[in-house]
This record gives C-alpha cells, structure tokens and sequence, in this order.
C-alpha cells in the first residue's frame, strides 16, 4: 500500500503533536518538581531561622531577668513577695513570645509546605492533561487520513465486513 505525500505529512504532523504534548505535561511536572523543592527548602530556612531567633530573644530575656534580679538585690529589698511575683509574670511572659515565634514560624512552615503539595499536584495534572492532549491529537490525526474514500480501502473494508455483513478479518 502506498501513501501519498499529504497522509505520510499528516501522519508525521501527528505525531510531532502528540510527542510535543507529552513533552509539555513532563516538562510542566519538572517545573513544578522544582517550585515544590524550593518551597521545602524555604520552610527548612524559616525553621532555622526561627531557631536562632528563638536563642536570640532567650539570651535577650536571660539578661533582662538577670538585670531584674540584680535591681531587686541592689535596692535591699528581699526578692520575695512583688518581686519575685514581678519575675515570675516577666518569665511566663517570655515563654509567650518564644512560643509565639515558634508558632509564627510553624504557620510559615505549614504554608510553604501546603504550596509544595499544591505545586506537586499541578504538575501529576499537567502530565496527566497532556496525555490526554497526546491521544486527542492522534485520534484526530488519525481521523483525517483518508485510505481511499472511507476509514479504509474499499477492499480493505469489503474484506473486513465480509459478503454477509459480518466480521470476516483480512486473510
């Protein structure tokens, strides 16, 4: 069987579109591969620095508290009764903003995180569309290559259908 120039062009031209559609939906995953893994490694940076800010502002209230008691010791008052009260809330209170460091940091941590999914799925949804990108422009290659005046030769078919109507096969 021999084709003409235009089918053997419209075959390649199909193909050429379904490997580029493929093509896409991988390179679209990569991308997103990418952008998840940077969103990974900015959470990590976020929890370290964190950490050290969370050391930073302990060594801050260290030294106030020892600043505090070093007043209270100084002024000859006994460090028992309102100072010691006055301590006690200064160092519940430091606990609440190194606790909220860590929870502002979690939250940024959970955010980049939730973006690195989101970035992962869209790109297992760009391949998955791009295959079915491929196969649509396959079919509708295949659909516009003519084999005579029907899908297939007349002989082709006449021997598929068979003199009765029914499948017969290509013998």
């Amino acid at each position: 069987m021999c084709f003409d120039p235009i089918t053997i062009l419209s075959v390649a031209g199909t193909a050429l579109s379904a490997g580029g559609a493929l093509m896409q939906g991988q390179q679209q995953q990569q991308m997103a591969n990418m952008q998840a893994k940077a969103y990974e490694q900015q959470a990590q940076a976020d929890q370290q620095a964190s950490a050290f800010e969370q050391a930073q502002e302990r060594k801050k209230q260290d030294l106030l508290q020892a600043q505090a008691r070093a007043q209270v010791g100084a002024s000859g008052v006994a460090v028992t009764g309102s100072p010691t009260e006055v301590m006690a809330a200064n160092a519940a209170q430091n606990q609440l903003d190194l606790k909220a460091i860590q929870y502002g940091s979690q939250l940024r941590q959970n955010s980049l995180n939730t973006q690195a999914d989101i970035s992962r799925f869209s790109g297992k949804q760009a391949k998955t569309a791009s295959t079915f990108e491929a196969g649509g422009n396959i079919f509708g290659g295949l659909r516009s290559i003519k084999f005579g005046n029907s899908a297939f030769s007349p002989n082709a078919s006449a021997a598929i259908i068979g003199a009765r109507g029914g499948y017969v096969g290509l013998y």
